[in-house]
């Protein structure tokens, strides 16, 4: 079987280990500005508040959800969603991370078109996350090439949606630390904690576009060599 392929793990050992490794690293940094608290003494949540407001955004609802790191924003709904150790906390960390988040609030008021096109490409990308892969082993195995390149096309468009985000997220921390700035919130030494936080945390979608980008480039691999060996 070909998940049995010593060739797959070449491809992917390496990006197993550059996501095992960003994982690490935003975990360490924001853990590491947790315990730093801002001269403002305001938290994640009244940060995220005075951004929106200074900006213009009244209709964008603001709410505490439990967990660590599991904070995002809500397009369709409207909603920014803070995580614990988010919402309720006054450090360097905390309040980078709400400032992102109302980073893609701002994109999505200014019709960021990165965002629109991320937003389009959810449901083909979920679908093909789960069609692709079932497509393209059902190919290997019957021996269907052209089976099996659907289910790569299929299973591209995750890759693609990995692509997207990257802009999308990096977009979203430089809206966020140009507010912090701009408002007063973080003086120069916050805003370059803040910075690595927000750094450490968009490595782990670097990493994860590329190990989607690795997968793509071995499932391609394995199906053209299914091709030559008709």
């Amino acid at each position: 079987m070909f998940y049995l392929d010593p060739l797959y793990f070449v491809f992917m050992i390496p990006a197993i280990i550059f996501v095992l490794f960003a994982q690490h690293r935003v975990k360490s940094t924001f853990q590491k500005y947790s315990q730093v608290m801002t001269n403002q003494g305001i938290t994640g949540a009244q940060a995220a508040a005075e951004i929106l407001r200074s900006n213009g955004i009244y209709d964008v609802q603001i709410e505490h959800i439990p967990g660590q790191l599991s904070d995002h924003y809500d397009p369709r709904s409207k909603v920014l969603r803070l995580s614990d150790s988010v919402y309720g906390s006054k450090s360097v960390a905390a309040v980078g991370v709400a400032a992102h988040e109302c980073g893609h609030a701002l994109q999505h008021a200014r019709g960021y078109a990165p965002l629109a096109m991320r937003s389009a490409i959810v449901p083909v990308a979920n679908l093909g996350s789960m069609l692709g892969p079932i497509m393209l082993i059902a190919g290997v195995i019957i021996g269907l090439t052209q089976l099996a390149w659907l289910g790569i096309i299929f299973f591209a468009a995750g890759t693609v949606f990995a692509a997207v985000t990257l802009p999308v997220e990096f977009n979203a921390s430089s809206r966020a630390m140009a507010q912090l700035t701009t408002l007063g919130i973080f003086d120069r030494t916050e805003y370059d904690q803040g910075r690595k936080v927000l750094n450490a945390a968009a490595l782990t979608y670097v990493a994860g576009f590329a190990a989607a980008l690795l997968q793509l480039l071995y499932y391609i691999s394995l199906v053209s060599g299914m091709r030559r060996s008709d």
